[in-house]
């Protein structure tokens, strides 16, 4: 049953977010000093908001996430092998975003491990996921928290880029709602983004 209760530090976290990446967004040449800052700025809101959850083992949490991480990848690489397949033009749009996005010096992919990918998932997850679930079912917190992480991508102004948001938020918001687990989301995804942009990228 849904509370009535309003969730101000919700709200609160998740304007925040729209600010914060709002900025990010707007200069591709500064993003990779803004997104690490960014997401420094999150993980301390859901520090002073929100318990992290750790539910399973070390070895199930790493194992689970090295796998759900290898899976989600695989399913790009197959979107990215039709889109090339049947030749849509997305493929200049998923080569555009590795070329703004993407890191590229050492400093940039230190912060993508140590800072942007925690703190994706302790504020996506582990706070706006978690304080969903305190009112709708599982099913719905990760919808509603899918589409609540792809909707702060608009900002890049590409819908591919919104819709690889909405896919992966819906695969790690699944892994929470299964698991209770930040620390298996932030494997899952630590591996996704090694492959992406270090082991295979997909261009």
């Amino acid at each position: 049953m849904v509370s009535e209760k309003i969730d101000y530090r919700l709200i609160g976290g998740f304007l925040l977010a729209h600010i914060l990446l709002y900025f990010t967004f707007q200069d591709k040449n500064i993003f990779w000093y803004i997104f690490p800052a960014s997401l420094l700025v999150l993980t301390i809101w859901t520090i002073l908001h929100e318990d992290v959850d750790d539910r399973i083992s070390f070895i199930r949490y790493i194992s689970a996430g090295i796998l759900s991480g290898l899976l989600l990848y695989g399913l790009f690489h197959l979107g990215n092998s039709l889109i090339h397949l049947f030749h849509l033009p997305l493929g200049d749009n998923i080569g555009r975003l590795y070329k703004w996005f993407a890191p590229e010096q050492f400093w940039q992919y230190i912060a993508l491990v140590l800072i942007a990918v925690p703190g994706e998932e302790l504020f996506w997850r582990g706070f706006i996921q978690k304080r969903i679930l305190k009112r709708f079912p599982s099913f719905w917190s990760i919808v509603i928290s899918a589409a609540m992480y792809a909707s702060v991508h608009l900002y890049s102004s590409e819908m591919i880029l919104v819709f690889a948001a909405f896919v992966s938020g819906i695969v790690w918001g699944l892994l929470f709602a299964w698991k209770r687990s930040i620390p298996l989301v932030i494997v899952s995804h630590l591996v996704f983004d090694l492959l992406l942009f270090i082991l295979a990228p997909l261009y």
